[in-house]
């Protein structure tokens, strides 16, 4: 039996599982404000050296104004914290909080779980694999090279 045309092509592909992975994720985000957007946010205020609001809004492609709003939902849930840039006094540093930390290793552990359930298909060496292709293409050179500036 042959696979259907539009089995074959990438884009359906890659709508297909985004879209399965959208549904699980955001089971596992609900509760944390902003939802993904916010995961990505208190992803890079833990793991990242504290960066400027503006620079974080560049790297993940988000507005600043849509920036702004979340970071003041996730500093109102105790997650993450401003402080004033001592080298700009005009900008503020994001940086997680002792709570902020606590809550991205929860999270991401739950949404490791949600996206094995995506990968289920693959053995592991496979998921792997798959994980390390796509940020191959998500962080290349001539890719938006705003998206993957450092803080």
């Amino acid at each position: 039996m042959t696979t259907p045309a539009v089995e074959s092509d990438l884009g359906w592909a890659l709508g297909a599982v985004f879209r399965r992975y959208v549904r699980s994720a955001e089971r596992v985000l609900a509760g944390l404000p902003g939802g993904p957007r916010g995961y990505q946010v208190l992803t890079s205020a833990v793991e990242g050296e504290a960066c400027s609001q503006q620079t974080l809004a560049h790297r993940l492609g988000l507005d600043k104004t849509v920036m702004t709003y979340l970071i003041d939902d996730l500093e109102r849930a105790g997650l993450v914290e401003r402080r004033p840039d001592p080298a700009d006094r005009r900008a503020r540093l994001l940086s997680a909080t002792a709570a902020g930390r606590d809550s991205l290793t929860a999270t991401a552990a739950a949404l490791r779980r949600a996206e094995d359930e995506v990968l289920a298909p693959l053995a592991a060496p496979e998921r792997d694999l798959l994980r390390d292709l796509l940020r191959k293409l998500a962080t290349r050179e001539d890719a938006n090279e705003a998206c993957n500036a450092p803080c």
